[in-house]
C-alpha cells in the first residue's frame, strides 16, 4: 500500500531539501514533540529565527511531516511501502534514508499515541430490526403493505465517556427495494478494477 500526498503537502515537504539533515532530525523531533504533548507556536518562532525563514514555512513543514509519519504509522506502511510513497518526493537519497529512520524508530510510539486520541465519529455497537406487515384495513380487505423498523445503535465518545445512543429508520417496501438496489449498486462498483485501484492508493 502506497501513502497519497496531496499537492500541497508535497510542496510544504519541499521545505526538507532547502535544509540539512540535522535540520531535518529537528523538525521530525518538533513532531514527534506536538504529537506527545500538543502545539506550541513558540517552538515554530524559535525555528523560523534559526533558520531565518518565516514562521509559516517552519508551521507548514513540521505539520507536512508529522502528517507523513502519522499517516505512514497509523496505516502500517512496510519499509518498502513507505519509501515508495516518499520517491513521489522526488527527494535525494540521504533525505528519504533519514525521513525512513525517523518513521522506523518512532512509528510504534505514533501509533500508541494514535490509539488514546478519542475518535470523533460514531462507532458501530448493535442493530435491531422488526417487521411489520399490514394484511388488511377498513378500505382494503386484503393487502401486504410490509414496513421495516430499524434501530442502529452507536457508541459516541471514548473510554469512560462513551455513550450509546440510538437512530431509528422506518422504511416501506418501495424505499427498502431501492436502498438495497443502491447499496448492491456500490458493492458492484467496489469490485471493479478502476475501484480496487483507487482503495489502494487511499488505504
Amino acid at each position: 500500500m502506497l501513502l497519497v500526498l496531496s499537492e500541497e503537502h508535497k510542496e510544504h515537504l519541499a521545505f526538507l531539501t532547502k535544509v540539512d539533515a540535522a535540520v531535518v532530525g529537528e523538525f521530525g523531533r518538533i513532531a514527534l514533540e506536538f504529537l506527545r504533548r500538543g502545539i506550541s507556536p513558540k517552538v515554530y518562532d524559535g525555528a523560523a529565527r534559526k533558520l531565518s525563514v518565516p514562521v509559516e514555512t517552519v508551521r507548514h513543514g513540521v505539520e507536512a511531516l508529522m502528517y507523513l509519519v502519522t499517516q505512514s504509522s497509523k496505516h502500517t506502511l512496510s519499509e518498502v511501502d513507505f519509501v515508495d510513497s516518499v520517491l513521489s518526493l522526488e527527494f535525494g537519497d540521504e533525505l528519504n534514508q533519514s525521513l525512513l529512520q525517523l518513521y522506523l524508530q518512532h512509528r510504534s510510539e505514533i501509533r500508541g499515541i494514535l490509539s488514546l486520541v478519542p475518535s470523533s465519529m460514531p462507532a458501530y455497537h448493535n442493530l435491531e430490526w422488526r417487521l411489520d406487515v399490514q394484511l388488511a384495513s377498513r378500505s382494503l380487505r386484503r393487502q401486504a403493505a410490509p414496513t421495516l423498523t430499524t434501530r442502529l445503535h452507536l457508541t459516541h465518545g471514548h473510554g469512560s465517556g462513551t455513550e450509546v445512543r440510538g437512530r431509528v429508520l422506518r422504511v416501506d417496501l418501495g424505499s427498502l427495494l431501492h436502498l438495497i438496489s443502491i447499496l448492491e449498486g456500490a458493492l458492484g462498483a467496489l469490485k471493479s478494477t478502476h475501484a480496487r485501484r483507487i482503495l489502494r492508493n487511499i488505504k
